[in-house]
């Protein structure tokens, strides 16, 4: 079968666009092929469609954010302007799918969160009128983010994130989700949660560590402490500053992954702050720039991977740092309650702030990192067993019988 991918960019290392590339990988294992449809794309261009209006960031998407969310009314040209773009990305997946011949469409969180009101509305407008076949991968509902408050968006919410549809069925990434969708609109969702391939080890380095340590500027016994996140508030970095604060050690380095940008630079400049009162050495590296660091390039490198986040939709970057058998401080954000603790991993744990068990453990595994070698066995295990490719080839299967048809 021909699965068509929607979403508003597949493209770097949002969540969004990795998982689906895990989608993909596992459908394509089973003999399927794969296309995409989006505003921004990173995917071969002969399987890819890109419709520059279907992008969060162009700037009419962006128009219309700025008068409809914390609005208990909107413009009176603003449906007109809604209908118009929803009406042309309409006709897009219309030719998206004749044209690649696509027999199941895959939204991916575009008919969850509304950062594109027009393409939720066009995506629930086709699967509605063609009866589609449509596995809708549901990563963050509005309700989740207070920047979605607002009544004047209400209608087109309730129509559309997520729709209702003999043809469409629910793929939610952690239990809570599951259990929201159950209980806010009556429908049922199969649990996928963020996965890598366990039974693979990670691609090595296409550098020596020595390269990519001069191309951070550290130190030959400087310490890297890699926050492997955007630089975003729900990331919870002024925790991993603190850790490395209360660690007083001058060979601890803090890198943070990603530059700052998709929500402000107020954020990076607080930190920035933070870090100097502090007495941190913090540094943010950015992905595009020439010589710079790949992710995968980091985590090999990594002596410790901090993930204090207060809120995720689900935790890729804890997946990966176990993938990269690396031991890891994270904070007890609700979904890592819920569905990742009770795995039983042994990480260090903090729950909202620094403490002292916290900094030992921390500074046992800097000083020793053997200390963490049995920890990061037990972590990939049991990460294999529940975080796998397996586990979503066996629950995607469970989605397409729900449609009829087998994978």
């Amino acid at each position: 079968m021909n699965f068509g991918f929607v979403s508003t960019r597949f493209a770097g290392t949002d969540g969004v666009s990795l998982e689906s590339m895990k989608w993909a990988a596992v459908l394509e294992r089973a003999g399927h092929r794969c296309y995409w449809f989006s505003g921004l794309n990173d995917r071969p261009a002969a399987s890819a469609r890109v419709v520059p209006e279907a992008h969060f960031a162009h700037p009419r998407i962006t128009s219309i954010d700025a008068r409809v969310w914390h609005r208990d009314s909107v413009d009176p040209d603003l449906p007109a302007e809604v209908d118009d773009l929803r009406s042309h990305l309409g006709s897009a997946l219309d030719g998206f799918v004749r044209d690649f011949a696509i027999d199941v469409l895959v939204p991916q969180n575009a008919i969850t969160i509304p950062m594109h009101l027009p393409l939720g509305l066009a995506l629930a407008d086709f699967i509605r009128s063609h009866d589609f076949p449509t596995i809708a991968h549901h990563h963050d509902f509005h309700w989740e983010r207070e920047r979605f408050a607002g009544g004047a968006a209400r209608p087109w919410l309730d129509e559309a994130f997520p729709p209702s549809h003999p043809s469409l069925v629910h793929a939610v990434i952690h239990s809570r989700a599951a259990r929201d969708l159950r209980e806010r609109l009556g429908l049922d969702a199969v649990l996928i949660p963020n996965v890598m391939d366990f039974a693979s080890a990670p691609p090595p380095p296409a550098r020596s560590a020595a390269d990519v340590r001069e191309a951070i500027g550290l130190a030959g016994d400087d310490r890297l402490i890699l926050q492997p996140t955007r630089v975003v508030p729900r990331k919870g970095i002024e925790h991993a500053i603190d850790l490395v604060h209360q660690l007083d050690d001058p060979r601890n380095k803090l890198v943070v992954s990603h530059e700052a940008g998709d929500e402000g630079l107020a954020y990076r400049d607080q930190l920035i702050a933070l870090a100097g009162e502090k007495s941190v050495d913090l540094r943010f590296l950015d992905p595009g720039a020439p010589g710079s660091p790949t992710l995968d390039e980091l985590y090999h490198l990594a002596d410790l991977v901090t993930f204090p986040s207060l809120y995720e939709g689900f935790g890729n970057a804890l997946l990966e740092a176990v993938w990269f058998r690396k031991p890891v401080l994270v904070n007890r954000y609700p979904v890592f309650r819920t569905d990742i603790e009770p795995c039983g991993f042994d990480f260090i744990v903090i729950d909202g702030a620094i403490d002292d068990p916290s900094v030992a453990a921390a500074a046992a595994i800097l000083e020793d990192p053997s200390a963490a070698d049995a920890a990061v066995e037990k972590n990939y295990a049991i990460a294999a067993t529940h975080f796998s490719y397996e586990v979503v080839e066996a629950r995607l299967g469970e989605l397409l019988k729900r449609l009829g048809l087998s994978l």
